[in-house]
């Protein structure tokens, strides 16, 4: 069992970067897929970027995020990173990590995890 924690959001410009941290106490970080999500006033929660537990450390990304935003890991740390760059109004979301059991590219949808994060809100002013 693992208990995420965001850190790194706020209020940036668009064009801004920005990048957001989960730390996660547990001794059996490494054996879980981590995965970022958003969501927006409204709006349904989205997935945005995923990372395996392999030591491949496999990615992946939603169309509408990917080539802007990285998301890795430290397994020493016990640290999952997601690096955003070019970022949008529309990026505008409160963003949860979340931990699962399930491979990478079986883990794009919220009900596919176990453990998440309380959120952290990011903001991009046009």
């Amino acid at each position: 069992q693992v208990q995420p924690v965001e850190s790194g959001g706020g209020l940036v410009q668009a064009g801004d970067s920005l990048r957001l941290s989960c730390s996660a106490s547990g001794r059996t970080f490494n054996s879980y897929t981590w995965g970022w999500f958003r969501q927006a006033p409204g709006k349904e929660r989205e997935f945005v970027a995923a990372i395996s537990w392999t030591w491949t450390a496999d990615t992946t990304y939603s169309e509408s995020v990917k080539g802007r935003f990285t998301i890795s890991r430290d397994n020493v740390k016990n640290m999952v990173t997601l690096r955003m760059n070019s970022l949008k109004p529309e990026d505008t979301a409160v963003y949860y990590c979340a931990a699962t059991l399930r491979r990478v590219m079986d883990a794009m949808t919220p009900k596919d995890y176990n453990y998440w994060g309380q959120g952290t809100q990011v903001t991009v002013s046009s």
